[in-house]
């Protein structure tokens, strides 16, 4: 009778025992899988934001960086890891929107094998030209392209990039017919822009916001719904009269699809208190990035983010005849 009665007891001792281990998430450190090199946009809005995320969760949070593919290669490896919350994943436009829209088989499902925890940022992109091209609005460009034609061109960050998908989307809504030319990285096509090589560049404003406070090339429009507080003085692409042309690389948090409750809720939380420290902010909005609402920082609002920028992206690399391969 005794040891039944033991037995007994230690039953729900245990199940108490696991309850409390789910309430007290996360009991170690975190890990944060950047899929691109260091220095870049992603890279850097990921240790703006760890910080302020392990302080709301009280555990370090440990930035990796796993470069391959687009961002491919690393959301493959975490979307096959248990879904216990310690492994969190920067996802952004590439390996969430792009590369399931221009490759097959790619091993994962972004909509399928992950779990959105928040959006973290978006960053506009910009329409600008070099310096000594003779336009000074959006509506000037759209006219000198087109009594130049196949004499304007752009650069880009890459094939299939966001800027390209953005440019291709430019041309569409205006006719412009602006030449595409791909470049590695946003950075690589600075030289031409600034040589004249290149007429201009649809490119993050991260990267041509110092080109204009230098006075170096001009930002003609952004891409955001709303002007920007580092540059308040350049209208949207709305104002300049390409209506509802918006354009943005984004960041955010995800997960393997699986993850419990209570880990998603304080991972959620810690999203949450990353957008609305004023540190995180205060870097990130100096670049020029746009930081999340509210609701956009939610696992709810993500999802509603991310089916919205998956539409525009189809749509975008239809435009660019960018087929799946």
């Amino acid at each position: 009778m005794l040891i039944a009665r033991r037995a007994a007891l230690a039953v729900p001792a245990l199940l108490l025992a696991g309850y409390a281990r789910a309430q007290t998430f996360p009991d170690k450190p975190l890990r944060l899988v950047v899929p691109f090199a260091p220095g870049g946009n992603s890279d850097i809005t990921a240790r703006s934001a760890a910080p302020a995320m392990a302080a709301a969760l009280s555990q370090p949070i440990v930035v990796e960086n796993r470069a391959g593919a687009g961002g491919s290669v690393a959301a493959q490896q975490v979307a096959r890891l248990k879904p216990d919350g310690y492994t969190l994943f920067l996802c952004s436009n590439g390996p969430f929107g792009i590369n399931p829209a221009i490759q097959k088989n790619l091993g994962y499902d972004p909509q399928r094998d992950f779990a959105l925890v928040g959006l973290l940022v978006r960053t506009p992109m910009t329409i600008t030209v070099t310096r000594s091209l003779p336009v000074q609005t959006v509506s000037e460009l759209v006219a000198y392209s087109k009594a130049n034609p196949g004499k304007v061109s752009f650069g880009s960050s890459g094939i299939a990039s966001t800027a390209h998908l953005a440019l291709e989307m430019f041309n569409a809504a205006t006719g412009a017919g602006i030449t595409h030319v791909p470049y590695g990285s946003g950075g690589a096509l600075t030289p031409d822009l600034l040589s004249g090589t290149l007429a201009g560049a649809v490119t993050e404003i991260s990267t041509s916001l110092p080109l204009h406070k230098e006075g170096a090339a001009r930002i003609l429009g952004v891409a955001a719904a709303r002007r920007l507080a580092v540059v308040p003085e350049i209208p949207t692409a709305t104002e300049a009269g390409v209506p509802g042309f918006e354009s943005a690389a984004f960041v955010g948090i995800a997960v393997p699809a699986g993850i419990a409750p209570e880990p998603m809720a304080a991972l959620a939380r810690a999203v949450a208190a990353a957008v609305a420290d004023p540190a995180v902010r205060g870097r990130l909005e100096a670049m020029g990035s746009v930081m999340a609402s509210p609701e956009e920082a939610s696992p709810i609002g993500f999802t509603s983010f991310l089916a919205r920028e998956i539409a525009w992206t189809r749509e975008a690399v239809a435009r660019a005849g960018l087929g799946p391969g």
